[in-house]
């Protein structure tokens, strides 16, 4: 017995021992984990330049969730280790082998990524800050950084990483270099750079796509201030606005494509010039639309036995203005290949509005006196012409009656692009709906800019759902399906026809952006709520928008 009695107290010894945190049962532990000490003196100055490492110590069992994306030194160290890496202790510990500078205070910011072993409580925007001088600079500059557009995502679809950063003023600026000092903008978008040293700098904000604190130029939205700041005192109120970045031309890829293939360029090209080089094809058309990213090279596979039965190497050249080269592609014709048409809008039409439908070729020529538009099976006079803005979609106008259903056939052949026509008949079914199941929307503008603007209703993926150019004070949209909208304006301050991104390399801003949002709304733009036969109002006075300074 007496035994038995020493083997279980060493076993509930071991068991002890073996467990880490909390017991189970009792109240959760809600309590983010403490830094009870370092290895650097309390005072934190005077610290030698050839330390290689930081340790600091917590009260309880931590470990570090994902701190390559949290953890931010500022000015940069590369560091060599970091621990832990997934598994707790009572410390975190950080190596590198550079020097420290002299008289430089150190900012360790670990985000949010020290969170207990158990519960994962997270000690909130944890900092720690040493200096190699005999003082901690003690300066900081605070403020706000969003999206100008509403963008929830950034272009992957993923989760915006924005940070600010600074850049010390020199004669030459290196910005493929990591900002001075940086800092990560908290989820509601607040910053703070601080222990800031006074000096000349230039602050820059993005959206950090792939983690690596340094602004991708033409890749990542930025925003950035074309004035230096002078930091003799502390800053706070600044204000950050996150613009979509101008992409730089360049050549991308050639792909094989319905009709021929398509040259692929990053960046908007104003215009592209493409010639065959070579005997194959001789005979070709080349589209390209003002500011695409695609030139379409259309030819006859058939007529001119490319393809048929291996690939074979075409070859093209390109000039952007800025840019020639000669490419080249393997092509073999597809399977399928045939020129097809489809409604890819919806088969409900909104009062007032014409019909539609679209083509996956360019549209040269359509024949619509051999097609045929039927309601209770009478036929209906239309018009149908070629899109001004989409030679790849087709419109038809006729006095559709509310509540009444059509049927649109199109025989085969009788829409024609370069070299191919349309290769089967097609029947499309539609409803004509009543305007008492849609809503409408009013905004009147008070300070509306000067120049021609767009005035847009986004879905909830923030893609235009309506919108109207021009420079009216008092915009009604009309026949607007029932659901929830954000309102955006996006000035055309050049008034070329486009809205042009911020270009970072020519320190150009982008055109102006506004966001509409009701006083004490806290998303970046309020809802405006469509329901069938409301009409909405909205005042919006653009002076009250907040802006950033440039």
């Amino acid at each position: 017995m007496k035994h038995f009695l020493l083997w279980l107290f060493a076993l509930s010894v071991l068991v002890s021992c073996a467990r880490v945190g909390s017991p189970v049962g009792g109240n959760k532990d809600t309590i983010p984990p403490k830094m009870i000490g370092s290895n650097i003196d309390t005072t934190r100055i005077n610290v030698p330049r050839d330390i290689k490492e930081l340790r600091i110590d917590f009260d309880e069992y931590i470990t570090l969730k994902d701190v390559s994306k949290n953890l931010i030194i500022s000015p940069p160290i590369k560091y060599s280790k970091i621990i832990p890496s997934s598994t707790g202790n009572k410390y975190l510990q950080i190596q590198w082998k550079d020097t420290l500078q002299a008289n430089t205070t150190y900012n360790f910011n670990f985000g949010n990524s020290v969170v207990d072993l158990n519960e994962g409580n997270a000690l909130p925007y944890f900092n720690f800050a040493f200096s190699t001088g005999s003082k901690i600079d003690d300066l900081y500059i605070s403020g706000t950084v969003a999206d100008a557009l509403g963008n929830e995502k950034n272009s992957e679809g993923k989760e915006k990483n924005l940070v600010v950063g600074l850049y010390q003023v020199k004669d030459t600026m290196d910005y493929r270099q990591k900002p001075y000092y940086i800092t990560k903008a908290d989820p509601d978008g607040y910053f703070e750079l601080n222990y800031l040293t006074p000096g000349k700098y230039r602050i820059i904000g993005f959206d950090d796509e792939n983690s690596n604190s340094i602004y991708d130029t033409g890749k990542e939205s930025v925003a950035f201030q074309k004035t230096p700041i002078v930091l003799d005192s502390s800053i706070s109120g600044v204000k950050l606005r996150i613009y979509p970045s101008k992409k730089l031309v360049k050549y991308k890829e050639m792909a094989v494509a319905p009709g021929g293939v398509a040259m692929v360029f990053e960046g908007n090209p104003d215009k592209v010039v493409v010639k065959a080089v070579g005997e194959k094809p001789a005979d070709y058309k080349v589209t390209h639309k003002l500011k695409s990213d695609s030139a379409r090279i259309w030819f006859d596979a058939t007529k001119e036995n490319i393809g048929l039965t291996v690939s074979e190497n075409l070859k093209f050249s390109y000039d952007t203005g800025a840019k020639q080269d000669t490419m080249s592609v393997f092509y073999k014709k597809p399977a399928k290949d045939d020129m097809t048409i489809a409604n890819p809008f919806s088969n409900k039409l909104a009062p007032e509005t014409d019909f539609r439908f679209s083509s996956n070729y360019i549209i040269n020529k359509i024949q619509p006196e051999n097609w045929k538009l039927e309601s209770d099976s009478i036929s209906q006079s239309f018009t149908a012409r070629i899109s001004e803005l989409d030679s790849t979609q087709v419109i038809i106008k006729s006095t559709f009656v509310p509540g009444k259903k059509y049927q649109l056939t199109v025989p085969k052949n009788t829409v024609l692009s370069f070299y191919s026509k349309l290769s089967e008949s097609v029947r499309f079914d539609f409803q004509a709906m009543k305007a008492d199941e849609f809503g409408s929307f009013t905004a009147h503008l008070v300070n509306a800019p000067s120049q021609k603007f767009w005035i847009q209703l986004l879905n909830d993926k923030n893609e235009t759902e309506y919108q109207q150019y021009g420079n009216q004070t008092l915009i009604k949209f009309t026949n607007i399906r029932p659901g929830s909208y954000k309102l955006r304006i996006l000035v055309d301050n050049n008034e070329n026809g486009y809205w042009d991104s911020a270009d970072f390399a020519t320190e150009t801003l982008s055109e102006d952006a506004f966001l509409f949002r009701k006083a004490g709304d806290k998303d970046i733009m309020s809802k405006i709520n469509i329901r069938p036969m409301w009409e909405i109002n909205e005042n919006w006075d653009l002076t009250k928008e907040e802006q950033p300074v440039n």
